[in-house]
């Protein structure tokens, strides 16, 4: 499947260590043509991190997508009535944004454009990065991947020695992850 011209969400929020390695995957995604729209959350618009500064990352998304990102939750409302994307990519998606789809909660820029978006039945892909996706996350993890429309980039333990419920997605799987989600189903395997 092409990229050319779908048009992508690419929501960001704070696991910032991730970042380098997401907007890699972000740049190919430019590359292959597609129509990118960022949103980030109040953490990733706001914190400083030894990371980056919350200005150096904005910055950069937006050269890649050549577009302002989306950072207040009135900004991210019309998503689902102008149905402004074929998928919403969150990457990364911390174990703290997990929680809140899980559980219906719409108090971020992020939440309300994942809100919006599946209000129109269309994929949302979820690629985690959470230091308790095998702890307290678990279930919500299990919740998502149960509901109707929600995919997951392939994720795996990151630190099984020193982190055993730390979980990241497999951010180089983004692309194919797209593609599959735009057909309707999961990239397998889930777990790797």
């Amino acid at each position: 499947m092409q990229l050319k011209n779908v048009k992508i969400g690419f929501a960001f929020t704070g696991s910032f260590c991730t970042f380098s390695e997401v907007i890699a995957e972000l740049e190919k995604l430019s590359a292959a043509g597609a129509d990118i729209t960022p949103i980030i959350s109040y953490a990733v618009d706001k914190f400083d991190t030894r990371f980056g500064s919350a200005e150096q990352w904005k910055i950069k998304i937006e050269a890649v997508t050549g577009r302002s990102v989306i950072r207040t939750i009135t900004e991210a409302e019309p998503i689902g009535p102008k149905a402004l994307f074929d998928i919403l990519v969150v990457a990364p998606c911390t174990g703290n944004t997990l929680a809140k789809l899980a559980n219906g909660i719409t108090d971020t820029p992020v939440t309300m454009a994942c809100k919006a978006h599946l209000r129109n039945g269309r994929p949302l892909l979820l690629a985690p990065s959470t230091n308790d996706g095998l702890g307290i996350n678990a279930k919500n993890i299990g919740l998502l991947q149960s509901c109707k429309n929600i995919f997951f980039v392939p994720y795996r333990q990151d630190d099984p020695q020193r982190k055993c419920n730390s979980l990241v997605a497999r951010f180089d799987l983004i692309i194919p992850a797209i593609q599959a989600a735009l057909e309707g189903r999961q990239l397998e395997p889930v777990l790797v």
